[in-house]
């Protein structure tokens, strides 16, 4: 800007948003056309932009006796000493870090790829500030996964958070030095081949996994049961990954000792509407979804689908019962994500991933939606009202 006087300096100078801060200052002439006061370029950075500034000062001012450079650079250290003293403070690291995700970008669903950055922020990482994150979304396609894990890798992040088993096996494949925190649910860790022990990884992979307990799937199964009893088939949506086939293993097992009948329907490109169709033709009572980041990602449309097709169904995040889902048998996604930041946080301030025991979260909570089960003319027994970590009415 061009300033008329001192007082329109400090003015333009403080009005910088609080939160930024300003680096590379140098001395330059404005390219108004018409003036050419001197001043002072300032780079100011915030997390989604960089902005160039012009810091004019009014040269009548300066005191006799003092050169031009001195007079400019001692004005702006007057003038930043103040209320945006932070923009004097040097930068420092500036952290990379890479997450890796099969399923699809999405702004405002409360999913991993977007809690991360809020359960980071918690522990001082600000985005633009001391943390730049790379995000690549595999759209459901699960074979673009080896592409972009390697395209991370050549960003050179400091770290990579890979999501589902999948994610974590590309990560894994791309880089042997670069610390990966993994987010795995319902996957054994070690069974896959990812750490040594879960106590001590030994290489360069640790993070946290949900319980692979086979009783869960049973137990998602019981609780449909239990609000539905007259549900003689159940259908089990699920995806390719390898997560989802072991919990449609357990689901099949689980069936036959409750006495029903199981369909499950794997949905291939994000084709819902094929999916729901397929259970409507075989006529299931129920629903179960399996735990899949691909399926989490796109949570509001199975539910806006379940009911418009009047079925009953259990899902594995209390957040899926929140956006409106009937019920929900397994963990939180957002504390989940909290404790991968945890391991984010101690890998950068320099811990090793091969001493870092992997977590293993094993607490469960049953969450209800009165509110939808009414709307389809479901009572839900006391009983289980009475277990529910979570009611929402």
């Amino acid at each position: 800007r061009t300033a008329a006087g001192l007082r329109s300096r400090r003015r333009a100078v403080n009005s910088v948003p609080k939160g930024w801060y300003a680096a590379n200052a140098a001395l330059g002439p404005s390219r108004r056309e018409g003036v050419r006061p001197e001043g002072i370029w300032l780079d100011l950075l915030e997390p989604a932009e960089r902005t160039r500034v012009l810091v004019v000062l009014d040269a009548s001012l300066q005191h006799p006796g003092m050169n031009r450079r001195h007079f400019l650079l001692t004005s702006l250290a007057g003038t930043v000493a103040g209320p945006i003293a932070a923009l004097a403070q040097p930068v420092g690291k500036v952290y990379r870090l890479g997450v890796l995700s099969p399923g699809a970008r999405t702004t405002g669903t409360p999913v991993m790829s977007n809690l991360l950055p809020l359960r980071l922020r918690e522990l001082g990482y600000v985005e633009g500030q001391n943390i730049v994150t790379e995000l690549r979304f595999a759209e459901g396609k699960l074979d673009r996964l080896p592409e972009l894990a390697r395209e991370l890798v050549q960003h050179r992040v400091d770290l990579l958070v890979a999501v589902s088993p999948v994610a974590v096996r590309a990560a894994k494949d791309a880089t042997k030095t670069i610390p990966i925190v993994m987010i795995l649910s319902y996957s054994d860790p070690v069974e896959l081949g990812f750490v040594a022990s879960l106590g001590r990884p030994g290489g360069n992979v640790t993070g946290v996994a949900l319980a692979a307990e086979p009783s869960m799937a049973a137990k998602r199964l019981e609780l449909i049961k239990e609000i539905v009893p007259r549900a003689g088939r159940i259908a089990v949506l699920a995806t390719g990954e390898a997560g989802s086939r072991l919990q449609e293993q357990w689901a099949r097992k689980a069936a036959s000792s409750l006495g029903v009948r199981l369909l499950v329907v794997e949905v291939r490109n994000a084709d819902y509407d094929h999916a729901f169709a397929t259970m409507a033709a075989a006529r299931a009572d129920a629903l179960s979804v399996v735990a899949s980041v691909i399926l989490a990602t796109d949570r509001e449309r199975i539910i806006q689908l379940a009911a418009r097709h009047r079925l009953p169904a259990i899902y594995d995040w209390s957040e899926h019962v929140a956006a409106g889902g009937l019920m929900a048998y397994g963990g939180s996604l957002s504390e989940f994500t909290r404790r991968a930041a945890v391991y984010v946080d101690r890998i950068f301030k320099g811990a090793d991933p091969a001493d870092l025991p992997v977590e293993r979260a094993t607490g469960f909570e049953l969450a209800i939606n009165l509110k939808t089960a009414k709307s389809l003319g479901l009572a839900i027994p006391q009983s289980l009202l009475a277990r529910a970590d979570q009611v929402i009415e």
